[in-house]
């Protein structure tokens, strides 16, 4: 029931808050932040209370759904999908947090969109029925249509279209996938699926995953939604619900697929290394804040993809790794954006700067997330990046140069966002009476900050606690069959 509770939480206090009529736009937002925080504290408890030491699933409840098609409720949690849930609860107590003191327009109907985003997000880590997963999957997207097509930039209504566009056909794809898979199996239950050799089946589901993703050339949509999204929106968009996608991999394409997976391993992996080093390219290219991020985060992703299809230990555990710190990084940046144009009125790079001057709390917190995000020795970043490269290098060396390459890259183009905000002359659009970080800005962004620094001391906390607790040598022979 405690899985049922942490993913319908969020869903009832989002109806609470549109039902309600709350006397103020502040008591709405109030309430949602709370069921935020509730959520988080439940989540916390759970982790806490988890069986590290077992593979199996925990935590499960099923129930018949359409009895006659073989479809149920069945939802339950494993050990790495426990850390996604993780991290989506935590962003979104962020996200809420952000939102409620920027004090957005009827906070009410916002922050209640982000809670049920949460919790479809939730859905979607912790399904075990194929038919469920698709419905938490489409019931993800639908709050991220209203948030940017409403609350978001001036182009919002462009990048809204487009955004649909890419997402709807890779879903279309995936529900056919779904259905063929299920009805040829007879039954939608993760846990009865056997092996299937079907290219088109998988084509179906990757198509879904690479957009989400988004893997090289599916990325269209990205630049312009992070950039016209609100930036705690765009903090959960690329922090969380991309790593949906790559999660999609991990539970679906790999353990289903594995002949299929070996076959195709060598045309992802040269579409997921084009992207790391074109979104590395573009990052460092990029005229704006929130261009560096979006394009890292494509870059970032498509890392990921790669150590997913070295489908060994340590490109697996290191994947993992990665899609935490990634998801951390990345909201942090993201808000950190936010706070820079809410000071400036503006992103781009080449109207800002000296932004350090006398305002030492956002030098510290962009800083310290920079030199995470660029995978210094020590950080978690590296220790993600270095395991996704030892694991790929059993499947050739080249693709290991490129993800080195690709890892010079990011630090040249964190090295240029930093220096291009805080350092040289004062901007054009930099008033010498803008505010340093207040502190509501810092409780929202500092914990996310401190969760990445722990992680940086202890990257074993996660990568010794998923996958069963397996030390080596059997987390892609068991879990998904090691093609």
């Amino acid at each position: 029931m405690l899985t049922t509770a942490l993913i319908f939480l969020p869903i009832a206090g989002a109806l609470f808050v549109w039902i309600v009529p709350w006397p103020t736009a502040r008591a709405a937002g109030g309430t949602a932040l709370l069921v935020a925080l509730s959520e988080l504290v439940l989540w916390v408890n759970r982790a806490l209370n988890f069986d590290f030491g077992s593979s199996g699933l925990q935590d499960e409840t099923s129930h018949s759904w359409f009895s006659d098609l073989g479809v149920s409720y069945a939802v339950g949690l494993f050990d790495f999908s426990l850390w996604l849930v993780g991290l989506t609860v935590i962003v979104s107590t962020a996200a809420i947090a952000y939102g409620f003191w920027t004090g957005r327009e009827r906070m009410g109907v916002y922050l209640g969109l982000i809670l049920f985003l949460e919790g479809a997000t939730v859905g979607v880590f912790t399904a075990q029925d194929l038919l469920l997963f698709y419905v938490f999957w489409e019931a993800m997207m639908i709050p991220l249509y209203v948030l940017i097509g409403v609350w978001g930039g001036p182009g919002r209504f462009g990048a809204t279209i487009k955004f649909v566009i890419y997402t709807l056909a890779g879903s279309l794809l995936m529900l056919v996938a779904v259905i063929a898979f299920g009805l040829s199996a007879g039954t939608f239950d993760m846990a009865q699926l056997g092996e299937n050799g079907s290219v088109w089946i998988f084509l179906g589901f990757a198509a879904a995953f690479a957009v989400k993703a988004p893997l090289w050339p599916f990325h269209g949509w990205l630049p312009d939604a992070y950039r016209e999204a609100p930036p705690e929106v765009a903090a959960l968009l690329s922090g969380v619900i991309s790593k949906a996608a790559t999660y999609g991999f991990l539970r679906i394409a790999l353990p289903f697929f594995p002949g299929v997976v070996s076959d195709w391993r060598t045309p992802v992996l040269v579409l997921a290394s084009i992207g790391l080093v074109y979104g590395s390219l573009l990052a460092f290219r990029a005229p704006d804040v929130r261009g560096v991020i979006a394009y890292s985060s494509l870059a970032q992703m498509n890392l990921i993809v790669i150590g997913l299809f070295a489908v060994n230990d340590s490109g697996l555990s290191g994947a993992l790794l990665q899609m935490i710190t990634h998801g951390l990084i990345s909201a942090a940046l993201f808000l950190l954006a936010g706070a820079v144009e809410r000071r400036a009125a503006t992103g781009n790079l080449g109207l800002l700067g000296g932004m350090a001057r006398g305002r030492p709390a956002l030098a510290t917190v962009l800083i310290t997330t920079g030199v995470i995000a660029l995978a210094v020795p020590g950080s978690s970043a590296f220790a993600g990046e270095f395991l996704i490269l030892n694991g790929i290098f059993t499947r050739g060396w080249g693709w290991a140069v490129v993800g080195a390459v690709a890892i010079v890259l990011a630090a040249m183009y964190m090295l240029r966002l930093i220096s291009a905000v805080l350092h040289r002359d004062p901007g054009p659009s930099v008033p010498e009476a803008a505010l340093d970080l207040r502190p509501a800005e810092m409780s929202v962004i500092v914990p996310l900050v401190a969760i990445l620094l722990a992680l940086s001391f202890w990257p074993a906390a996660i990568t010794d606690h998923a996958f069963g607790g397996r030390p080596s040598g059997s987390v892609s022979s068991q879990f998904v069959g090691a093609p």
